[in-house]
């Protein structure tokens, strides 16, 4: 009787949980896959949302829609006055931004989205070049959901390492961090095709400079390491003597993958400040034109040592373009402010020192394996 009396309970339990939960039929419903934001007229908000709507016959419907209103939740209202179907945003995958409004601030914007239940923190973030609304509603012939091609775009460059992750998670955790600054992806219209063209720099939450798409390689393995990634670089003919080459060249052009990076950032003087960044890489060189003999162990030596040369140029270039826009993507403030007790760090004064911060690039380059051809 007990045992009755319990199956009972439970029964019931379920059929006022059952009554509890608001149910979305999916053919009345209409899914956000993606979100651009733009500067309106007169202090408003321009929204771009790009939301996919499935029939009772489950065939789909993109609709590229603009809003705009005073705040974000207003342009929500806006959408879903036009629409016969309610719109959800727990299927949105990118939030985009107008470099208008990035170079303003994206403060308000972070934390909207931030606090806002329905949006998942792996949600990804780009700058766009120029408007987002221009991007989104043009008729691209070969592109049919503009919202999936994108979110699409951006996690299989990041999955290849050949971009920066800019996830909302680490956008946020960089963005309320002292002693580091967030980047971003810039994507823009080129043509019929949608392309990554950049990396947007930022000062707190506006965006004070960018850096062109093939020096993202060169911030990544900055910030982080870098394990699958492709890699190209171009050698002038002063690092590698004529005498090793198959014929003689201007430039040398070196594909490589890194199958492993490290970096270890160490602070060496707090009053400069100065740092010493070493940075191992070990690597299979994949191909090299003009051609050479790498089954000459001399030769390996005179490739390796010219890589690190340039990897070494190019870095120390990155840094300093972003100490020129006081720009630390990098974390260099956090270790700062982990090195030295007491510091008492504020954005606004790691800004300042890092602008004369000084930085020892050191890059080892080891290849692993030669003559590997894909």
């Amino acid at each position: 009787m007990n045992k009755l009396k319990c199956y009972f309970i439970v029964f019931i339990s379920f059929i006022f949980l059952y009554g509890c939960v608001q149910t979305n039929i999916l053919d009345k419903i209409g899914l956000t896959t993606l979100i651009g934001y733009d500067k309106g007229t007169e202090e408003k908000i321009a929204t771009t949302a790009v939301i996919r709507e499935v029939n009772p016959e489950f065939q789909s419907n993109v609709e590229v829609l603009t809003t705009e209103n005073e705040t974000s939740k207003g342009n929500r209202m806006e959408a879903n006055r036009r629409l016969s179907k309610k719109i959800m945003v727990g299927q949105m995958r990118v939030v985009l931004f107008g470099d208008d409004l990035a170079k303003e601030s994206l403060h308000y914007y972070i934390d909207t989205n931030l606090e806002n239940a329905s949006v998942s923190n792996s949600v990804y973030m780009a700058v766009v070049e120029g408007k987002t609304s221009s991007l989104l509603s043009y008729e691209y012939k070969d592109i049919e959901d503009i919202g999936q091609h994108i979110f699409r775009l951006i996690e299989q460059n990041v999955r290849q390492e050949y971009m920066i992750s800019a996830t909302l998670h680490q956008i946020a955790h960089d963005y309320y961090s002292f002693g580091k600054d967030l980047a971003m992806p810039i994507i823009k219209r080129n043509g019929e095709l949608v392309e990554l063209s950049g990396v947007a720099l930022f000062k707190g939450s506006k965006m004070v400079g960018s850096l062109p798409a093939n020096d993202s390689f060169y911030v990544k393995i900055v910030r982080d390491t870098f394990k699958v990634g492709l890699f190209e670089t171009i050698l002038d003919k002063e690092d590698i003597p004529s005498k090793v080459l198959q014929k003689p060249a201007e430039k040398i052009t070196v594909a490589f993958d890194a199958i492993h990076s490290n970096r270890k950032i160490k602070l060496v003087n707090a009053d400069t400040p100065e740092f010493d960044l070493n940075i191992d890489i070990r690597s299979r060189v994949l191909e090299v034109y003009p051609d050479m003999n790498l089954g000459d162990a001399k030769n390996v030596k005179i490739l390796q040592d010219a890589i690190e040369k340039k990897l070494t140029k190019e870095i120390e270039r990155v840094i300093a373009h972003s100490q020129e826009v006081e720009s630390d993507i990098f974390g260099f403030g956090e270790k700062y402010r982990s090195s030295v007790r007491h510091s008492k760090l504020t954005k606004e004064k790691w800004h300042k020192m890092y602008k004369d911060m000084k930085v020892n690039v050191n890059v080892k380059f080891v290849i692993l394996r030669d003559g590997v051809f894909e």
